[in-house]
């Protein structure tokens, strides 16, 4: 008899503990989502990180797509001429468009590398800026809690457009 009491006291006292916190969620929480692609889509800091990045690496891009038209006039050269060349000719052009190649893709690569990690700094230091606001957003409009990352997100509780406005500076 005192196992099934205590057992019982036990499970009143779930009861009671859950009743208590199914209250406190009685109160309304505030909660609120955001779409990260948007910000960094559609912000205005975005955008110009985006610019930035488009004007520093232009330069070096510009000379890819040259070293790339180098390699394709070499290459349509070397099928022309090849059957009249003689195998010194041949051979000495295929080790040049070789090189040409190899070297190619190594600056492509150095590109991409540099690239990537300038748009991951710009990038971080927008989603930086944004978490911020959605910070001040969160503390001004008393919300208890803002996801970033869901699944499904009603429209109701979709405060982007809030976020979007702060930072573009409306």
């Amino acid at each position: 008899m005192n196992g099934i009491r205590k057992h019982l006291t036990r499970g009143f006292a779930a009861v009671l503990l859950t009743g208590a916190a199914l209250s406190a969620w009685g109160q309304e929480a505030r909660i609120a989502a955001v779409n990260s692609d948007r910000i960094l889509r559609d912000s205005t800091p975005a955008k110009n990180a985006q610019s930035k990045l488009e004007a520093e690496f232009s330069k070096r891009d510009k000379d890819l797509q040259d070293l790339a038209q180098r390699l394709k006039v070499m290459s349509e050269k070397m099928d022309k001429d090849g059957a009249t060349l003689s195998d010194v000719e041949r051979g000495r052009r295929q080790r040049d468009l070789s090189q040409a190649d190899v070297e190619f893709q190594r600056k492509q690569r150095e590109f991409r590398e540099d690239l990537n990690q300038r748009r991951n700094e710009e990038l971080a230091a927008v989603l930086e800026r944004a978490n911020k606001v959605i910070k001040q957003i969160a503390e001004q409009e008393k919300y208890d809690l803002i996801v970033q990352e869901a699944v499904y997100v009603s429209p109701r509780i979709d405060i982007t457009d809030k976020v979007l406005k702060v930072l573009n500076g409306k």
